[in-house]
């Protein structure tokens, strides 16, 4: 039983360095990993930390339990799971240790939080860095997601993300924390208030860009977009003005998979949208300390801009209830029918010297015979590249993508050097690999990867389109004079 003590010292000795343990609770803390691989008895081995990561470390532990035939190693995700949620700071802790550095700043204490959840194991940052990204020529980021199934039928992702028995109500509750049925033993939140009511913040343990987390309502409410949500969202930035923060539409197909439960996403990173520029300047008559206007983006996006987050809130609501309530048939705009509603916004909110910058993106859920999957969502030709939800994430122009296609475009790459065809179980990626060929007449191990990157951000670009549900921002503008009250600027 050696090599299972002398990992679980190596353990603990990281814990001491990494995770806050104290000297007083080093033994509580042993005896709880004794019973976690099933053991009763220890031997000291003075082993210290040497310096490698987490994931090295469970590894030997379960390696260890292994050779040492001890059942604990049936399930070793649950293990070390539970092994590192006994190691770190209990919930409470965490969340006094958030608020001393928030005393110092939001951003030190975000940081701080990140770190902690990296340390403990529940951010998956070396699975996270693996994952293949690049930012593409026109202005989008792409990245593949090898550590997630992909989600081709709507159902599937809802149900994925759901629940049987009750407890907890869905995967995102608060409930959640240290629940040993989903590994959750690591998972650590920290409570917010955003509009008078009780939220929290948690990070994502396989986020999509940096810092990737999500605010979700302590109440098991399910999603909605309203005035309150506008302010809610500003005042999340008002917390924390490094982070951005924004709300999925909610609505099957295009909106979260966890509908269920109202929550925000957001974190560290400037995406695409944010630098999008206005192309068609506007504003309100009755808001004329506000500037408006419809971005230069492949979906439909506007933005409204000013100091004030409750005069951009009224203005906001006002945007919102005009799209939701629009029709329009000789454009394939069904507001709500018998099966329901299928108009929306997705909001997303950043600070800049400029004060708040609410982007609200116009999105719809109707299908037709020709577009099952949804009118304004990403056409046929182009699912097999992504057929999931375009959510709020990638209308803001970071495309997850699934990690099948690793091997697939290395597939297409290969062929292109060999000037090979395309076989028949690649007969989907016809169009994708006719514009590739269009690219060169002749091409290289390095100038094919780099035409398959371009095909990719192209295929993007145009699944935003298919998004968009006024096609020029022209229209866009049109519908906000007509609509919903706004004037040329």
């Amino acid at each position: 039983m050696r090599e299972v003590y002398c990992a679980l010292d190596r353990l603990i000795a990281y814990a001491h360095e990494k995770l806050g343990l104290s000297q007083r609770n080093e033994a509580y803390v042993r005896n709880t990993l004794l019973d976690l691989v099933g053991l009763e008895s220890y031997e000291e081995t003075g082993q210290t930390y040497d310096g490698r990561s987490v994931s090295v470390l469970l590894k030997e532990l379960v390696t260890a339990c292994e050779k040492a035939n001890l059942p604990a190693a049936e399930n070793a995700e649950r293990l070390t799971d539970s092994v590192m949620g006994a190691l770190m700071l209990s919930p409470e802790a965490v969340e006094e240790a958030f608020a001393a550095h928030m005393a110092i700043s939001s951003a030190e204490a975000t940081e701080w939080l990140y770190s902690y959840c990296v340390l403990s194991d529940y951010v998956k940052k070396e699975k996270l860095d693996a994952n293949p990204r690049f930012t593409a020529e026109n202005g989008l980021i792409v990245t593949i997601n090898r550590a997630k199934p992909e989600f081709r039928d709507p159902k599937k992702a809802v149900s994925g993300n759901s629940v049987k028995g009750g407890y907890p109500k869905c995967t995102i509750c608060r409930t959640n924390e240290g629940y040993f049925g989903r590994n959750k033993r690591t998972l650590r939140t920290v409570s917010l208030e955003l509009d008078g009511e009780r939220w929290f913040w948690q990070f994502s343990p396989y986020g999509y860009f940096h810092e990737h987390g999500i605010a979700v309502n302590e109440k098991h409410i399910p999603m909605h977009v309203d005035r309150s949500t506008f302010v809610k969202l500003m005042q999340f930035v008002d917390m924390f003005p490094h982070y951005f923060i924004g709300c999925n539409a909610p609505l099957p197909r295009i909106g979260g998979s966890v509908l269920a439960h109202d929550h925000f996403q957001g974190g560290g990173e400037t995406l695409p949208l944010h630098r999008a520029p206005v192309s068609v300047a506007l504003r309100h008559p009755d808001f004329p300390d506000l500037e408006a206007g419809v971005l230069d983006w492949p979906g439909t996006v506007v933005r409204i801009t000013g100091q004030d987050a409750q005069r951009i809130a009224d203005l906001s609501e006002i945007v919102r209830e005009a799209w939701c309530s629009y029709s329009d048939a000789a454009r394939g705009i069904v507001s709500e029918n018998k099966d329901g509603v299928h108009s929306a916004v997705s909001p997303t909110v950043v600070r800049t010297e400029r004060g708040y910058e609410m982007n609200i993106i116009l999105r719809n859920n109707i299908t037709s015979e020709r577009y099952p999957d949804g009118v304004f969502h990403a056409h046929p030709e182009f699912h097999v590249i992504k057929k999931e939800s375009i959510g709020l994430i990638e209308a803001q122009g970071l495309f997850i993508l699934p990690g099948r296609l690793v091997e697939e475009l290395a597939d297409l790459e290969a062929l292109l050097v060999s000037g090979g065809e395309l076989p028949e179980r690649y007969a989907d990626y016809a169009m994708i690999f006719g514009e590739l060929k269009e690219m060169s007449a002749s091409f290289t191990a390095e100038t094919a990867h780099e035409a398959v990157k371009k095909e990719l951000a192209s295929v993007c670009e145009r699944i935003l389109e298919n998004t968009a549900v006024f096609k020029t921002q022209a229209e866009t503008a049109q519908f906000m004079i007509e609509k919903a009250g706004f004037i040329h600027d």
